[in-house]
């Protein structure tokens, strides 16, 4: 059985780590073990116990009054609001915490019910924006820089990217655009998640997208670009570049000065890059489809 540190906890609950002590003091919700330098501890069910409160809590329900509930009984409690809730915060927190869950067990049907539960409710854009980007956010994955991830977070983040592969490939180009997007990750980025949902997007507004994926060699771009005959090239930044000069990244790709650079990604990332004129800083995805029109 996995354990957790607090930070941890913290990480996936949302629950700032002082608070959480107070909880255990006064409420005596969670009680973690100790390690012999007296470090706190918890265990997969004292975080599936911790999310299920979180998710009570955004639902107006007391503190004191959930500490008199037994497991079982915040167990079916949160089971029943589910199609009842009706604050839209309360319930996304509701879905974040299933997945998490979900993820925490690695129960895939479990995952795919929240999953699909979600973009039932949502659709797939705003899912994304009020679940699955915070889910992602919350367990490390979207701007971990880290070369191994724990194994769960592996396990959410490859079901969120089959998801939006099989959404994007559902998505039929009716007619032929002048516009069409050449999408990429960097030269060393692998976390794609932000780049499937840019594609998503894109393919969404009928518009062909030509989608090369994870660390793609700049130098290897040119004959892409001409031969599929791109409008736009859209780069996808989470771990700072070794090139932070825009032009000197468009140069080694061979592309035009009059082709638009759209870029995006990490904040921290993309406010350190050097830009010009012809390269288009997108902040969130609402921009993108402002630029799309």
């Amino acid at each position: 059985m996995k354990m957790y540190h607090i930070s941890e906890l913290e990480q996936l609950s949302g629950i700032k780590a002082p608070t959480l002590r107070v909880w255990e003091r006064r409420y005596k919700f969670i009680q973690p073990g100790r390690t012999d330098t007296n470090i706190r501890m918890y265990d997969d069910d004292q975080v599936r116990k911790l999310l299920n409160i979180v998710t009570l809590l955004s639902n107006g329900y007391k503190l004191s009054k959930i500490a008199q509930l037994d497991d079982d009984d915040i167990h079916a409690m949160v089971l029943g609001l589910h199609g009842v809730a009706n604050d839209p915060d309360a319930v996304s927190i509701a879905f974040i915490n299933d997945l998490i869950l979900a993820m925490l067990s690695f129960d895939e049907t479990a995952f795919e019910q929240s999953y699909t539960a979600a973009v039932k409710r949502y659709g797939m854009f705003e899912a994304m924006l009020k679940v699955f980007y915070p889910l992602l956010e919350r367990v490390g994955i979207m701007w971990s820089t880290a070369d191994v991830m724990p194994v769960q977070e592996h396990f959410a983040s490859s079901i969120v990217r089959r998801k939006l592969i099989s959404a994007a490939d559902a998505l039929v180009i009716r007619k032929k655009r002048r516009k069409k997007f050449l999408l990429m990750l960097p030269p060393g980025e692998w976390h794609e998640i932000g780049l499937l949902f840019a594609n998503y997007i894109i393919r969404s507004k009928d518009i062909e997208t030509i989608y090369l994926g994870q660390n793609v060699p700049y130098e290897q771009v040119a004959a892409v670009y001409e031969k599929a005959n791109c409008s736009h090239v859209l780069l996808f930044f989470i771990t700072r570049p070794a090139q932070d000069n825009l032009e000197s990244i468009r140069k080694q790709m061979g592309i035009t000065a009059e082709v638009p650079l759209l870029y995006t990604g990490s904040s921290v990332v993309t406010q350190s890059l050097v830009s010009n004129k012809s390269s288009h800083l997108l902040q969130s995805p609402h921009d993108l489809l402002k630029y799309l029109g």
